[in-house]
């Protein structure tokens, strides 16, 4: 994570100077994609270069120190990286920003959230959508998914507000057994309890919504640097975007989402009476 705001940061001070991204290619002898990845922290930021861009850039010696010291903390290896034999890059940013993000804001319209998925439920979701996947590589998957969800209980840091809006698509559509999902819905219902998550269902009833067409994450952060990014995601990649005319319409689709979804209380009594009527 601090390699985003390091590369937000990098491409201020770029500006600040007056210096185009393909001019400070230049001075690297790098090509102007380089110079836009290290900026997005799609690359890692090499000391050398970095180096030598806060040079060119004007930068004083005591932010110059600064700045490098925090490249230097982080080199520091997140723990989703002992997963990195299974963890796609793409899915690597993901994680990352889920680590960081002092809120979260997702719908999804077909699966249980990842953060609130039982073992047993990721495990059946993950066999159906990487049916090609070596039993050992989909375990990993599944022990990573469930090591994501120890920020929602986590301390220090504060575990972060997690706002879920689910389809009712979600609860009937079955992922394994009949346990399978009695065991899923048992779990949403225990993390509905936690004062820092906010789950809501939306039932068919709703009619169509602006989030219905598909999944969506909003990521928010302290940190002053960075603006809410959102992440929309396929089986096999996810885009991510900051524009923030662009961020401002999932910020509004989940808004008015949570309008046409039930009540957090109303979802606790629904999703008691789905466990009953479907699953006993």
């Amino acid at each position: 994570m601090l390699q985003i705001v390091l590369g937000r940061r990098l491409a201020a001070l770029r500006e600040a100077a007056g210096l185009t991204a393909a001019q400070a290619a230049d001075e690297l002898q790098v090509t102007l994609p380089t110079v836009t990845r290290m900026e997005k922290a799609e690359t890692t930021l090499k000391f050398a270069n970095v180096k030598t861009l806060l040079e060119v850039y004007g930068v004083g010696q005591a932010e110059r120190d600064e700045f490098l010291s925090l490249l230097g903390e982080a080199a520091t290896p997140g723990w989703w990286q002992s997963f990195r034999e299974v963890l796609p890059n793409w899915f690597g940013v993901h994680v990352s920003l889920e680590s960081a993000a002092t809120h979260i804001r997702t719908y999804e319209p077909a699966v249980a959230p990842g953060l609130l998925q039982t073992p047993e439920y990721a495990r059946a979701v993950l066999e159906r959508g990487l049916p090609r996947v070596p039993h050992d590589v989909l375990e990993r998957r599944v022990q990573l998914r469930i090591a994501r969800q120890e920020l929602l209980t986590r301390v220090d840091p504060a575990p972060p507000q997690l706002w879920a809006i689910i389809d009712e698509t979600v609860l009937r559509r079955p992922a394994g057994s009949p346990d399978v999902m009695r065991g899923q819905i048992d779990r949403l219902m225990e993390v509905a309890e936690l004062p820092h998550v906010t789950l809501q269902v939306c039932p068919f009833a709703a009619g169509l919504h602006p989030g219905a067409f598909g999944p969506f994450t909003i990521f928010r952060f302290a940190q002053p640097e960075l603006p809410d990014i959102v992440c929309t995601d396929s089986l096999s990649s996810a885009s991510y975007e900051e524009e923030k005319g662009e961020v401002a319409l999932f910020r509004e689709a989940l808004g008015e989402t949570s309008v046409s979804a039930l009540t957090k209380e109303k979802t606790k009594e629904f999703l008691g009476g789905i466990r009953k009527d479907l699953y006993s």
